[in-house]
């Protein structure tokens, strides 16, 4: 039986720097062994511990899909010491992963549904991945109408940029992307908060789910508007990745009432939430 704890040795090929502050980068990693990149098998919503020896590791959301092949992509916020340390390191580095972990979105119960995806700045890693499953050509069909409002404070914080814009030209996927606020006279997408521009664009609850990732702040504002909408609570799902800590449910500290978030979550229906402790 593989050991828990133990990560998965990977070499950093490329290191993407996301936005103009240059706190948020994306990490491409390959897998030392053929064997390791075998057992890693997940699906678009779970997350992974990103580890380096000497200094510890970090949970984050896994931001490529199964759908592409060879690799895995993580994109990292600076905000401590193995952050800022893994922020330094460059291609050709060793680090670790481990995982896969957590639950994921429900996709059995996607199939043949309209998808609306409602993302804010950096946690739009799992929805990234879940994009990209969604509109690979194997799957493309399984769903209908998808829908995708994704916000930033300002441009410069945007992730994916040339992917954004990849999607915003396809006529299978409807992107609203918006900014808090800017004074670029060249942006030419949505000025106005996440909750704001999803009730102006009124996405359709008939035979729908909606997915939702984002600050705290921002789920906590915008699940009213997707109520308002005529989304039940058992068709909204939300994740609280942000409260990970050990990963397997060991430290007790991601505990949300009788739920263990690494463990049962992070991807939890409105429905499941409403009867835990308030998280919003």
């Amino acid at each position: 039986m593989n050991n828990p704890y133990l990560p998965y040795p990977v070499r950093i090929e490329s290191v993407i720097t996301e936005t103009e502050d240059r706190n948020l980068k994306t990490f491409k990693l390959v897998f030392l062994n053929p064997e390791d990149e075998a057992k890693f098998q997940y699906i678009p919503g779970q997350f992974a511990m990103l580890s380096v020896a000497g200094l510890g590791e970090i949970p984050i959301g896994i931001a490529t899909s199964p759908t592409e092949k060879g690799f895995i992509k993580f994109t990292v916020n600076k905000v401590g010491k193995v952050t800022s340390h893994l922020h330094n390191m460059q291609a050709g580095d060793i680090m670790g992963v481990r995982g896969p972990m957590g639950n994921w979105y429900p996709w059995d119960l996607l199939e043949g549904k309209n998808v609306v995806i409602i993302g804010g700045g950096f946690a739009f890693t799992t929805l990234r991945s879940s994009i990209v499953y969604m509109i690979d050509p194997k799957n493309r069909s399984r769903f209908g109408k998808i829908d995708v409002v994704y916000g930033a404070r300002h441009p410069g914080l945007l992730l994916y940029k040339d992917e954004l814009a990849e999607w915003e030209r396809r006529d299978d996927i409807n992107m609203h992307i918006t900014v808090d606020g800017t004074d670029d006279p060249n942006w030419k997408y949505n000025v106005g908060f996440v909750p704001a521009v999803t009730k102006q664009k009124a996405p359709s609850a008939e035979n729908a789910y909606a997915i939702i990732c984002g600050p705290p702040i921002m789920i906590k504002f915008t699940l009213p508007v997707l109520t308002e909408l005529g989304f039940p609570s058992e068709r909204i799902i939300s994740s609280l990745e942000m409260r990970m800590k050990c990963g397997i449910g060991i430290c007790g500290r991601c505990n949300l009432g009788t739920e263990y978030v690494c463990k049962d979550g992070p991807v939890f229906t409105l429905e499941k939430l409403s009867r835990l402790p308030n998280e919003y």
